[in-house]
């Protein structure tokens, strides 16, 4: 970490638009700030993760953060970047979302000085015509009905907007108004994607009480590759709730980014030093097929994510299962993770390669008994990184071991 916040921010990709004439005021004086997530699922994206970490960086500088659930805001959802209405969640929905948002900040920021609000509290006692008069007269329809959101959406192509959904900028930027007053909270960070709705606040705060108050927001992170918004993939959005992206498919993600973006993901996702990623960078460079900055990405993530004993697992399991780590080593932990990520099948303890290649068919990794045959002629099956052979004659000790056929595709094979 740097004594200076503002060079740390911006080299790790953390600065994107911000309306403090000088960053440098981030160094000097400490500051209250807020980040909020609305409870518009039970889980945070990898996408979210990118600005808290740029949030654990302004605690560990100093800053008091302010941590926002979006109770209130998360009725009607954001309608910035959709293309039609959102569906609104049932009141129960709702409350589970809240709690397992307000969950994960404690496990991300676990240690760190923070305090989580719910803009509900303030929302749920909030007349109507008082509500109008004191903050809606200070908001220009102007400035609203300029929103590129609500342009597209009124649009001869667009599907509409409703009020509610107009309204969500002014209720954030009312969020932004409670806060300066009650938190002294000067600062909102946020997605690039959020600059509009944060704005309104830094307006209404400025309309209101003639006071000052800033945003920072942060690029969204983008493949360099695809151009795709990043921590998308075939099966959807990348989840830090491991029901919703399973700790082996979190740890896989980011252990598969490409050679192109892996030294930007280690300055945002992770908290290593500059000597730090430069050195993982360095030895990556000096052998590629290690990939030893994407090994380092992953486990750190996951580490921050679900904890240092699942990260040692998982990389573990990515050693035996793509590298060369004795399978031995695997326990009743990993494979138990294992046995809900792989195809199983169940083979005689004294198997033949007869019953290897039903193996092979059982779990996939064959169509056919003659294709199995075929890539046990070729040499393309192992059994716990070792190659079959015609001959081969197994005496397991173990009750379980890694099957895999060619280089990344496995199976568990049980033995009875």
């Amino acid at each position: 970490m740097t004594k200076n916040l503002s060079e740390e921010l911006s080299w790790r990709g953390f600065t994107h638009q911000t309306t403090f004439g000088d960053p440098s005021t981030l160094n000097d004086k400490k500051l209250t700030f807020y980040w909020g997530v609305d409870p518009s699922s039970d889980s945070m994206t990898i996408g979210n993760l990118a600005i808290a970490m740029m949030v654990k960086h302004l605690i560990d500088h100093g800053h008091k953060a302010v941590l926002l659930v979006g109770g209130a805001t998360g009725i009607i959802g954001d309608p910035d970047g959709k293309s039609k209405e959102r569906k609104l969640l049932s009141p129960k929905d709702l409350e589970r979302n809240k709690s397992a948002i307000a969950k994960q900040y404690k496990k991300i920021f676990e240690g760190q000085d923070f305090e989580i609000v719910d803009n509900q509290d303030w929302f749920k006692d909030i007349n109507y015509i008082d509500f109008l008069r004191d903050v809606g007269k200070h908001v220009p329809m102007r400035q609203m009905l300029g929103r590129e959101f609500v342009q597209s959406r009124l649009g001869d192509q667009g599907s509409g907007i409703s009020y509610a959904e107009f309204s969500y900028s002014l209720i954030q930027g009312y969020d932004f108004l409670h806060l300066f007053r009650e938190k002294d909270v000067t600062l909102q960070v946020c997605g690039s994607d959020q600059w509009g709705n944060s704005i309104a606040g830094v307006e209404l705060i400025r309309r209101i009480t003639g006071k000052e108050a800033h945003v920072w927001s942060a690029p969204l992170v983008v493949n360099k590759t695809t151009g795709a918004k990043f921590g998308k993939t075939e099966d959807g959005a990348v989840w830090l709730d491991a029901d919703k992206t399973s700790v082996f498919d979190f740890y896989q993600f980011w252990l598969n980014v490409d050679d192109k973006n892996v030294e930007d993901y280690l300055k945002i996702y992770t908290l290593l030093s500059k000597e730090e990623i430069q050195k993982a960078i360095d030895e990556f460079k000096q052998n590629p097929g290690d990939r030893k900055a994407q090994k380092t990405l992953a486990y750190e993530v996951t580490k921050l994510i679900h904890g240092s004993v699942a990260a040692q697992s998982q990389k573990l399991i990515a050693e035996v299962l793509f590298g060369k780590e004795d399978a031995l080593e695997l326990g009743e932990r990993e494979y138990t993770m294992l046995d809900k990520q792989l195809p199983t099948a169940k083979v005689p303890r004294n198997m033949t390669t007869e019953d290897i290649v039903g193996a092979l068919v059982d779990t996939g990794l064959a169509s056919s008994k003659t294709e199995g045959r075929r890539f046990l002629q070729n040499g393309a099956v192992y059994i716990n990184n070792q190659k079959i052979t015609e001959n081969f004659l197994f005496d397991g000790v173990s009750k379980k071991a890694i099957i895999r056929r060619g280089k990344n595709n496995c199976a568990i094979i049980n033995m009875v």
